[in-house]
Formats: C-alpha cells, sequence, structure tokens
C-alpha cells in the first residue's frame, strides 16, 4: 500500500488542486495531510477527500515526522501542496516500488515548473543538473521511499528548514533515483521573488546548511 503525505501550511487552495488534479489515479491510496496552521479550511479540503488529517507543530520537518508515523502505507510518498505529479505518475511508481531492488532507494520527479517562461526552463536544468550530479532533489520534487527505510534513516530531522537536503544527504547520492517522469509545481514563487534572485537565495542557504550555519537561522533568513 502507498500513503500519500502532504504537508501544508494555511494553503488550503493549493492543496485542493493539487489533490483534483491527481484524483483519476488516486483510488487505493491512503492520504495523510500534516497541517501546522489554524485554519479550518485544510480541514474542510482533507475531509471531502478522505485523506487523513494530523495537527502537527509548524515546521515542515516536524510535520512530515508526524504524518510519516501516522501513515500506515508500505510506501510513502511525500508532495508539496502545489506540487502535481503529470499523469501517469501511478504506474511510474508502482514499477519503482515493484523491483525488490528499490528496497533501500529512494526516488524523486524530474522537476518542471507550471510556466511558459524560458527563464523557468533554464531553472529546470539546473535542477535536473543538480539532482544528477549531486543527488540533492529538494522537496518539490517529490519522496517516494519504503516505510522501513525512510525509519532506519532516522526520517526527516525535525528541524524549520532543509529538511529535505538533510534526508537526502542521509540516502546518499547512489541510492537516489530520478523518475523520468515530470511533477509541476507552481512558479508563483518564483514569479514574486524573482527568476534569478531567487534561486540564487536558495543556493546561499543550501551553502550556509553545508558550512553548518543552525537551520533555524536559515529559516529566519528565508522568512519561515
Amino acid at each position: 500500500m502507498l500513503s500519500l503525505v502532504i504537508p501544508t501550511l494555511d494553503t488550503a487552495p493549493e492543496l485542493a488542486r493539487t489533490l483534483a488534479a491527481l484524483a483519476p489515479e488516486l483510488a487505493g491510496i491512503e492520504i495523510v495531510i500534516a497541517d501546522g496552521g489554524v485554519s479550518d479550511a485544510i480541514g474542510a479540503v482533507a475531509e471531502a477527500a478522505r485523506a487523513g488529517l494530523v495537527r502537527a507543530p509548524r515546521g515542515r520537518g516536524l510535520q512530515l515526522r508526524a504524518a510519516a508515523a501516522a501513515a500506515k502505507g508500505e510506501w510513502l510518498l511525500f508532495l508539496h501542496a502545489d506540487t502535481r505529479p503529470a499523469p501517469g505518475w501511478r504506474a511510474v511508481v508502482a514499477g519503482f516500488t515493484s523491483d525488490p531492488a528499490n528496497a533501500e532507494r529512494a526516488a524523486a520527479f524530474h522537476f518542471a515548473l507550471d510556466d511558459a517562461d524560458p527563464r523557468a526552463r533554464r531553472i529546470e536544468r539546473g535542477v535536473a543538473w543538480r539532482g544528477r550530479k549531486l543527488g540533492l532533489p529538494y522537496g518539490d520534487q517529490g519522496l517516494l521511499i519504503a516505510r522501513r527505510f525512510y525509519w532506519s534513516l532516522g526520517g526527516h530531522p525535525a528541524i524549520p528548514l532543509m529538511e529535505d537536503v538533510a534526508l537526502a544527504r542521509r540516502i546518499g547520492h547512489r541510492r537516489l533515483v530520478i523518475l523520468d517522469h515530470p511533477a509541476l509545481t507552481s512558479a508563483a514563487r518564483y514569479r514574486r521573488d524573482g527568476w534569478l534572485l531567487r534561486p540564487a537565495r536558495n543556493l546561499a542557504l543550501v551553502s550556509l546548511y553545508f558550512l553548518g550555519v543552525p537551520p533555524r537561522w536559515l529559516a529566519r533568513l528565508y522568512g519561515r
């Protein structure tokens, strides 16, 4: 069984759109929403989708751990509320999970932005290079991992930022697969923060993290 785990923070509209887009392929999949906000709107969306709702302290790492602990599936698929794997994702996931060799491996989708701007394509190419050469997919690419393997690695660390990078480092480059299937993520943040400034800020934050700057300090710089 597969459990779909989605962290939210007052993102009811995005969550509703994502679940609607995935609905044709969700039959038989457990959905667990990990909410770190206070809005009742998330509860309404979860109820409409017949999804489980876990209230957790604010912080994506804490929320993901809480939802993963509540999930019952042998496999976990972590997705951001504004990330939508393209149609056909269910078969791609099934192909990965059915291979016994992947019991101690993890997979992420190919990153894609829902914007026709040529600058979006440049960002996509940069993300593809990062995943291929560094083995560092971010949370907006999703993460597919066996439940047992996930907890053997300690799960997502309970930190306010860089929880996806920290887990990817624990998994290791050789045990991470980038699936040949796209997951569309909203480009709203890039349009708002700048097509150059946002990637530059993300790169700076990751560099500071690798240099040992505490995630709680990075979260303040990030504005979370």
